[in-house]
């Protein structure tokens, strides 16, 4: 297991932060993402740089960030979008392809984040809350031109083409809500490829490429209005291992993380060292830093685990609203 790394956090009106040392010490970006805007995406990407989507404090689409020194110093790449920046995609067997998710929509380069294409997508303008965003794009690492788009409020949708044509899935259940996907993430095991998406109702999960859903939910909290936990995040990180980032409601009051060891057949409810003020929103892992996951709480907590989420630590700083985070090695 890796004992140094670096962490990256973004947040809402304060930037984005670097550690270089595993959480010891932090670093406010400066000169990069706006120092008093919003960071909603960050991401290490297949080809080594980090990436951040960022917008001022009270206005749209300030731009796609890079980094090719591990966070030190970032380069504005793109300020041309006009709308919320939510979501970062990398084809992981091309640089030059990244994809970003909108509200509403995906758009797509082909040159390396220079310029976008804004997709005909499937993705629907508008929902029971007013415009859906795109939370999650992922690039198929077993097939670059099958591309996954998870959107809250507005379902699963899938391209087969790279991103020319979109299909959407079908509802994931009985309501609105259930189409409001949060987590999206994809593991393999000796049954085949297994999607996994979580919502306000918990985990789904389908081994048919999203034709038919199994509905996993987890426990509500303790005087909680909600009859099940509110799911975040998803992260299938390691063989027969699951995270799910859960809480009492958004931004919610506490939070916990279940986790399973047996490929999503029992989870337990991991016991953390402090009990997190608000649910638990995002969660970061790295191939090249084995063994350790970041998880982070929507009121500004970071918590770490170097032993494949079998003990964690919360670490001492603290920040205010986190909407992202990202783990590299050092």
């Amino acid at each position: 297991m890796t004992s140094d790394y670096v962490i990256g956090v973004g947040t809402v009106g304060a930037g984005l932060w670097m550690s270089y040392n595993s959480g010891q010490k932090w670093r406010h970006i400066q000169r990069g993402p706006h120092a008093e805007g919003n960071t909603r995406a960050l991401a290490a990407s297949p080809h080594g740089d980090l990436w951040a989507l960022s917008d001022r404090a009270g206005s749209d689409g300030e731009g796609l960030w890079r980094s090719t020194d591990n966070g030190g110093n970032w380069e504005l790449v793109n300020s041309d979008f006009t709308t919320d920046l939510w979501s970062l995609g990398f084809d992981a067997t091309d640089e030059q392809r990244l994809f970003v998710g909108t509200r509403p929509g995906v758009s797509r380069s082909t040159d390396g984040g220079q310029t976008f294409d804004v997709l005909e997508t499937s993705i629907p303008d508008a929902c029971v809350i007013g415009v859906p965003r795109t939370t999650n794009v992922v690039v198929d690492p077993a097939d670059p031109q099958t591309v996954w788009a998870s959107v809250e409020i507005g379902g699963l949708h899938r391209s087969s083409d790279g991103g020319d044509s979109w299909t959407f899935l079908g509802d994931l259940g009985p309501t609105d809500f259930h189409n409001d996907v949060h987590g999206f993430t994809m593991r393999s095991d000796d049954a085949g490829t297994e999607l996994l998406v979580s919502s306000p109702f918990g985990l789904a999960r389908s081994y048919d490429q999203g034709q038919t859903w199994d509905w996993h939910g987890f426990e509500p909290f303790p005087g909680a209005k909600l009859p099940q936990a509110y799911s975040r995040c998803v992260l299938a990180p390691w063989d027969d291992v699951i995270v799910v980032c859960v809480g009492d409601y958004i931004p919610g009051a506490v939070g916990a993380l279940e986790i399973s060891r047996d490929g999503g057949h029992t989870f337990t409810r991991e016991p953390l060292p402090h009990t997190p003020n608000s649910t638990m929103y995002w969660l970061a892992t790295h191939p090249d830093v084995p063994g350790t996951i970041v998880a982070t709480s929507v009121f500004g907590q970071v918590y770490v685990s170097d032993d494949y989420a079998e003990t964690w630590k919360k670490l001492d700083r603290e920040f205010g609203e986190i909407r992202a985070v990202a783990l590299s090695p050092a």
